[in-house]
C-alpha cells in the first residue's frame, strides 16, 4: 500500500515543484517565476479561506479560485495560464504521492498550453556521452561519462539516478533495479557500452570518493555524499553546453531521448511504457507525436490496403 506523505508547508511544495521544474523539465527563470507567482496567488487565496492545505484542496476550491478570474477581469489568456499553473502542480503533487486524487482533473485547458518535450538525434546524444572523456580522464570524468550513460541507456529519472545503490546495478545480467515514483520497482536492461562505462566507475572512481565500505551510495561527489537535482542538472547543463547543445537540454531530456529514439528503432509502445515506468499508457503516447518515423511505421502495419499488407 503506497504511504501518503503529509505536509503543510505551503512554500516547501512550492519550492520542491519550482525545482522539479527547473531540473527536469528544464523551463526557464521567467517561466519558473510566472508559475511562482501564480501560486503565492493561490496560496493567497487558500489562506484566506479559513487556510485550507494544498494537499486538501478539492475540486470546488479549484472552481472557487477559477471563477474569481471573472472578478478580476483576466483576459482569456492569463486565466488559462493560471489554470495551466495549477494544473502542473497538482499532477507534480499527484504524481509524488503526496495527494490522493488530482483536483484539476476534470478542468481542461487550451491546447496551445500542451507543451511537447524537444528530441535531439542520436548523434548529437551521442556525442554528448562520449563528452566527460574528451574532455579529461581524471577520476571525475569517469563519474560523469557512467552518469550519462545510464540516464540515457535506462531512460532514468534524475530522482532515480542519485537513489541509486551498489547492490542495484547487476554487472551479470547486464541491468539495472530502480524504484520509481510510489516506490513501483522496475528492471531495465542496459547495453554493454553502459555497463562498461558504470564497471570503470565502480573500479577507479568511486573509491576516491568513498571512503567508507557502509556507504553503498552509487554516484557520489567528491564528498562521498549522494547528489542532489541540482547536482546532476550541473553535469548535464556542463557537457551540454561544451558540445553545442545549449538550448533546452536537461536531465530529463535523455529521458525523453531514450523513450523516442526506442520508438524509433521499433520498440512497441507498450514496452516502453514499462521501461519508464509509467502507470498509464496515455503519458507514454506523448512520444508518438514526437517522431514521423513511428507514426508512418504504425499506418503501413495497421491499414488494410498499406502495400505492406496487400
Amino acid at each position: 500500500m503506497i504511504q501518503l506523505i503529509k505536509t503543510s508547508n505551503y512554500s516547501s511544495l512550492i519550492q520542491d515543484f519550482l525545482e522539479h521544474l527547473f531540473v527536469e523539465r528544464g523551463l526557464s527563470n521567467n517561466t519558473i517565476s510566472s508559475y511562482k507567482s501564480d501560486l503565492e496567488q493561490f496560496k493567497e487565496f487558500l489562506v484566506s479561506n479559513k487556510t485550507i492545505l494544498f494537499t486538501e484542496v478539492s475540486q470546488e476550491n479549484i472552481s472557487q479560485f477559477v471563477k474569481n478570474f471573472d472578478y478580476l477581469d483576466y483576459k482569456k489568456a492569463t486565466k488559462s495560464r493560471k489554470l495551466a499553473t495549477l494544473k502542473s502542480f497538482y499532477a507534480y503533487l499527484h504524481n509524488e504521492y503526496l495527494i490522493p486524487s488530482d483536483p484539476t482533473q476534470n478542468f481542461t485547458l487550451n491546447s496551445k498550453f500542451v507543451r511537447l518535450p524537444k528530441i535531439f538525434e542520436v548523434s548529437e546524444v551521442t556525442i554528448l556521452l562520449d563528452a566527460p572523456l574528451k574532455i579529461n580522464t581524471g577520476h571525475v570524468a569517469i563519474r560523469d561519462h557512467a552518469i550519462l550513460q545510464i540516464a540515457y541507456a535506462a531512460g532514468l529519472r534524475v530522482s532515480e539516478i542519485i537513489n541509486l545503490s551498489l547492490g542495484d546495478v547487476d554487472f551479470t545480467s547486464n541491468s539495472v533495479r530502480v524504484f520509481g515514483k510510489g516506490s513501483k520497482e522496475r528492471v531495465i536492461p542496459i547495453h554493454d557500452l553502459a555497463v562498461d562505462s558504470l564497471n570503470d566507475y565502480v573500479q577507479k572512481s568511486r573509491p576516491l570518493m568513498v571512503k567508507s565500505i557502509k556507504n553503498k551510495t552509487f554516484f557520489s561527489n567528491q564528498k562521498g555524499q549522494r547528489f542532489s537535482r541540482q547536482g546532476i542538472w550541473k553535469i548535464v547543463k556542463k557537457y551540454s553546453q561544451h558540445v553545442g547543445l545549449v538550448k533546452g537540454f536537461t536531465p530529463h531530456t535523455l529521458r525523453h531521448c531514450f523513450a523516442t529514439h526506442l520508438l524509433n528503432g521499433g520498440a512497441p509502445l507498450r514496452h516502453v511504457q514499462t521501461l519508464l515506468g509509467h502507470s498509464s499508457i496515455a503519458t507514454t503516447q506523448i512520444y508518438t507525436h514526437l517522431t514521423k518515423e513511428f507514426v508512418r511505421d504504425e499506418y503501413d502495419l495497421s491499414h488494410p490496403r498499406s502495400q505492406k499488407n496487400i
